[in-house]
C-alpha cells in the first residue's frame, strides 16, 4: 500500500510538472503571437546558424519559441519583407556555425541577401568565426567585418567517406548488396575498402564543381578575378590580419565597435533601432501592403522517402511517408482556389516503391488538372527517389549546388551468420518455398536469389530511365548515359538536361506563375502542404510520449550521420526492399 501511494505521488508530481511546463510554453506562445514593434530607421539582425532546416518544426517547443525562423524560407521571407518595409534601413548578418554538409540552402539564403541589396539598403556581415560556408554567405554583404582574434578558415572543399568493409570482415559479417549503375555507390561503404574508380570520378567531379561555384561567387563579391580567388584559397586558412590584407574582409572589429565602424546602419548605443529576425518574422506581407489574388501550393517533401505515414526518425530526422504525401496531393487537387503547385524536394530518396507511389499521384493530378502547372524546386538534395518524384513536374528548378540525379537502384543485406558463430551463437532456418529465405539475416543470397533480385531491380531501373526520358523529352538511351546512379550538382544537371533552370523556391514560383498566366508583378499567397500541426495536436503528442527522442541530442554531427547510414535500411524500410537512395558522404 505504501509503495502504491508513493508511485501515485510520483506520477502526480510528474503530471503537475509537465502541465506546468506546458502552461508556461502556452503563455510564451500567446505572447509571441503578437506582432513585433518595429521602430523607424531600424536595422534587421539576421542570425543564420546551426542546421538550415527546410520545413517548420511543429513540435511544442518549435511552435512556442519560434524555431521556424531557422528554416531557409523563414530567413528568405524576412529579407523579402525587410526589402519593402520602409522602417528597415539595413541588415546586419551575423552567421554562426552552419552545420549542413551541403551548399544549396546556403546559396538560397545568399541569393536572398543579394536580392535585398538591390533595394539600395545597406547589408553588413559580422563574423565572429569565418568558416567556408559562413564566409561564403557573408561575402554577399556590402561589407564584411571579422573579429580581430578569429581566423578565416577558407581553404577549399573536401569530402570524406568511411568504408566499413574491413570491420565487417573482422567480425565475420558479409555485405551482400546488388546495385544497377557503376556510380550507384551507396552500397560501397559496406562492400568496399576504398573508392572505386567510378566512385572517385563522381566525387571529384562534384567536389570540383562545388569548389568552382564557391570560388567564383566569392571572387565576384570581393571584386577579384576567379584566378585571384583560387590562388587565395590555396593560401588559406588566414589569420585575421592576413584576411584583411588579402581583401577578403573589410575591417577587423569587435561587436561593440560596430556602432562606430558601420555608421551607415545607424545601430545606436541603446539598441533601440535593432530588430531581431526571430521577432521580425511575425511581420506579415499583408501589413506591408501585399494583396495577393492568386494562391500557389507549396508541397514539401523533406526527408527520407518511405511507405506509410510521415514520421520523425530519432537519427535520420524527417521521414516522408507516401501515404501522407498522397493525401496532401489529393487535398491540393480538390482545392479549386489553388492556381499552381510547386513541389519542394529536399530528399536523398529512399524506398523505390514509395517514390513511385508519390510520382503516380502527382501525374494523376497533372492529368486531371492540366491547367494547373506543377513545378519542382530542389533544395540541398533531390536525388534518386527525390529525383524520381520530381520527374512529374513540367519544369525542374535547382540551385547550382543541389545534389541530384542518382538514377539507379540497389538492394541487399548484411549476413551475420558467421559473426554470430564467432561468439558461439548458432542459428537454424526452417522454410517452405525455394526462395523463402531470400531475406534471411544469417546467410548470403544464393545464386538463384541474386538472379531473382537483379531481375526485379533491372525492371525498376528500366522503368526509372523510361520515365525520366519521357519527362525530359529525350530517349531512354540518352538518359541511361547520364544515369547509372551518378549524382550531379544542379549546375551539372542543367548541362546534362536533367533540370530546366537554376534558382531557388522563388524561381520555381515565378515559373509556376508564368505558366498559370499570373502577372509577374502580382504577389501570390504561398499555401504550405502538409500544414503544421496545431498547438493542441503537438501538446497531445508530447503528453503521449514526453521523452521521445530526447536521447538523440547526445549524438550529433558525423557520428549521427554514420549511425543513420548503418541503421536506416533496417529501421525505415520494408525487409528486402529495393532502394532508390543516393550515395552517402559525411562532410562536403
Amino acid at each position: 500500500m505504501v509503495i502504491r501511494r508513493g508511485i501515485a505521488l510520483i506520477v502526480s508530481l510528474v503530471g503537475i510538472a509537465t502541465l506546468a511546463s506546458l502552461a508556461g510554453l502556452l503563455f510564451l506562445y500567446l505572447v509571441s503571437s503578437r506582432g513585433p514593434v518595429v521602430p523607424d530607421r531600424a536595422v534587421l539582425f539576421v542570425r543564420p546558424g546551426g542546421e538550415l532546416l527546410e520545413t517548420v518544426p511543429d513540435d511544442v517547443v518549435g511552435q512556442v519559441l519560434g524555431a521556424q525562423g531557422s528554416t531557409v524560407r523563414g530567413f528568405v521571407e524576412s529579407l523579402q519583407k525587410a526589402r519593402r518595409d520602409p522602417r528597415i534601413t539595413g541588415v546586419l548578418v551575423l552567421p554562426s556555425t552552419l552545420e549542413s554538409p551541403h551548399w544549396a540552402k546556403v546559396q538560397e539564403l545568399r541569393d536572398a541577401i543579394l536580392d535585398f541589396r538591390e533595394s539600395g539598403k545597406s547589408v553588413v556581415a559580422f563574423l565572429e568565426y569565418g568558416g567556408d560556408r559562413e564566409y561564403y554567405l557573408a561575402s554577399a554583404a556590402d561589407r564584411v567585418l571579422l573579429l580581430p582574434t578569429s581566423s578565416l578558415d577558407v581553404a577549399g572543399i573536401a569530402s570524406y567517406e568511411i568504408f566499413f568493409r574491413g570491420t565487417l570482415d573482422q567480425i565475420g559479417a558479409y555485405p551482400d548488396f546488388l546495385q544497377i549503375g557503376a556510380y550507384k555507390t551507396a552500397v560501397n561503404q559496406f562492400t568496399e575498402r576504398e573508392l572505386t574508380p567510378a566512385h572517385r570520378e563522381m566525387s571529384e567531379s562534384i567536389n570540383r564543381d562545388l569548389y568552382e561555384q564557391v570560388v567564383s561567387g566569392i571572387a565576384a563579391a570581393r571584386n577579384k578575378s576567379v584566378g585571384e580567388a583560387r590562388a587565395l584559397f590555396d593560401e588559406g586558412p588566414f589569420a585575421p590580419a592576413e584576411a584583411l590584407r588579402a581583401g577578403l574582409v573589410d575591417e577587423l572589429a569587435y561587436f561593440d565597435e560596430l556602432e562606430q565602424r558601420v555608421p551607415e546602419l545607424n545601430l545606436g548605443p541603446d539598441g533601440s533601432s535593432r530588430v531581431e529576425e526571430s521577432e521580425y518574422r511575425r511581420v506579415t506581407f499583408h501589413s506591408l501592403g501585399s494583396r495577393p489574388r492568386s494562391r500557389v501550393a507549396v508541397l514539401y517533401v523533406s526527408g527520407v522517402i518511405a511507405s506509410g505515414r510521415s514520421s520523425r526518425d530519432a537519427i535520420n530526422g524527417a521521414v516522408v511517408g507516401s501515404d501522407t504525401i498522397v493525401e496532401q496531393i489529393r487535398r491540393i487537387r480538390d482545392d479549386d482556389s489553388i492556381d499552381a503547385v510547386v513541389l519542394r524536394v529536399d530528399s536523398p530518396g529512399g524506398s523505390a516503391v514509395a517514390s513511385d507511389v508519390i510520382w503516380r499521384e502527382l501525374m494523376v493530378s497533372r492529368d486531371r488538372r492540366p491547367s494547373r502547372p506543377l513545378v519542382a524546386s530542389m533544395s540541398d538534395l533531390a536525388a534518386s527517389g527525390g529525383y524520381y518524384i520530381s520527374m512529374a513536374a513540367e519544369a525542374i528548378v535547382a540551385q547550382p549546388a543541389t545534389l541530384t540525379g542518382s538514377i539507379g537502384i540497389f538492394s541487399g543485406k548484411v549476413a551475420i551468420g558467421d559473426a554470430l558463430a564467432k561468439i558461439g551463437v548458432t542459428t537454424a532456418t526452417v522454410q517452405s518455398g525455394r526462395n523463402a529465405s531470400l531475406s534471411s539475416p544469417f546467410a548470403p543470397f544464393t545464386p538463384e536469389q541474386r538472379a531473382k533480385l537483379m531481375e526485379y531491380m533491372g525492371v525498376f531501373y528500366d522503368t526509372f530511365v523510361e520515365k525520366a526520358a519521357a519527362a525530359r523529352g529525350t530517349t531512354p538511351e540518352a538518359i541511361d548515359a547520364r544515369a547509372q546512379g551518378r549524382v550531379w550538382t544542379g549546375r551539372q544537371a542543367r548541362d546534362q538536361g536533367l533540370i530546366d533552370a537554376l534558382g531557388g523556391l522563388d524561381t520555381a514560383v515565378a515559373i509556376a506563375k508564368q505558366r498559370a498566366g499570373i502577372s509577374v508583378d502580382d504577389d501570390v499567397e504561398l499555401v504550405v502542404y502538409p500544414p503544421s500541426r496545431t498547438l493542441y495536436e503537438a501538446i497531445a503528442q508530447q503528453l503521449a510520449s514526453p521523452a521521445a527522442g530526447t536521447w538523440v541530442s547526445l549524438v550529433g554531427g558525423a557520428e549521427a550521420r554514420a549511425l543513420a547510414a548503418l541503421t536506416a535500411p533496417v529501421r525505415l524500410f520494408r525487409r528486402g526492399e529495393a532502394l532508390a537512395l543516393m550515395p552517402f558522404a559525411f562532410v562536403r
